[in-house]
């Protein structure tokens, strides 16, 4: 929180206290791909009993057992828009709007009250008074679903080799995250909710000078926020979504 609120001072510093000495001002924008980190969700139920287990029996669940899983996701994509200024002495300063999706690959390891339910008859989560005729463990793995981030930051940039052709640098930013969860693997919805949350990032990247009006560049992202807690939509219960992304991205910059 301590990084957080120093990138906070020094992005407005540089904007309102410098921008009367800006150099110059850009726009940029990027497309390029993000992978999101697998998520080890996890959360509490509200008391509910189970459909069938598989046996003709049922289960009666207690409100605040835990619960969760691992989901993993595919290789999404990401795309970017920003508009700053330069204040010399290589620094630079920024607003970025930012968009990223991740489909669901697939779901495993799914626990309740601390051990594994995969080889219970799926009609247990789906509270099916019969069972299914497939496990849990199966149904979960056919994941469907994505997670998509709508992300606004401000961004603080030091280059490296001013004057020179390429110039690499880095960069750190603060900002919000709207991220929306769809899980719903084998087509059954468990997860259809959203939070918006406190976001951070860094970059490392190199920029191109093909003109004095024109930058092309590529640079790599890593990007986190707080867990999501969003509500289960299948039984009584909460889950909180890790969400970390690390992105790599190439664009072009306009400077006026």
């Amino acid at each position: 929180m301590k990084l957080a609120k120093g990138i906070c001072a020094l992005v407005a510093g540089a904007f309102f206290a410098g921008g009367a000495v800006a150099q110059d001002w850009y726009v940029s924008g990027s497309a390029g791909v993000s992978f999101q980190s697998d998520s080890d969700n996890f959360g509490t139920t509200g008391a509910f009993t189970t459909g069938d287990i598989g046996d003709g029996s049922t289960i009666d669940v207690a409100a605040g057992t835990d619960y969760g899983w691992t989901t993993e996701f595919d290789a999404g994509f990401a795309v970017a828009g920003e508009a700053g200024a330069r204040f010399g002495q290589g620094f630079r300063a920024g607003f970025e709007i930012s968009y990223t999706d991740a489909n669901v690959d697939t779901h495993r390891d799914v626990t309740l009250g601390g051990g594994p339910i995969g080889a219970l008859d799926a009609a247990a989560l789906a509270g099916a008074p019969a069972p299914l005729g497939v496990t849990i463990a199966d149904l979960v793995a056919d994941g469907q679903g994505d997670i998509t981030s709508l992300a606004f930051m401000a961004n603080l940039y030091y280059d490296l080799n001013l004057g020179g052709r390429i110039q690499p640098y880095v960069g750190a930013g603060v900002g919000v995250a709207d991220v929306d969860v769809d899980y719903s693997p084998s087509g059954v919805v468990i997860i259809d909710d959203g939070e918006t949350k406190f976001a951070y990032q860094f970059k490392a990247g190199a920029t191109y000078k093909a003109t004095q009006a024109l930058d092309l560049f590529a640079e790599y992202v890593y990007r986190a926020t707080d867990d999501i807690e969003v509500d289960n939509a299948l039984f009584p219960g909460t889950l909180e979504i890790e969400n970390q992304q690390n992105m790599v991205l190439a664009g072009a910059r306009l400077n006026f």
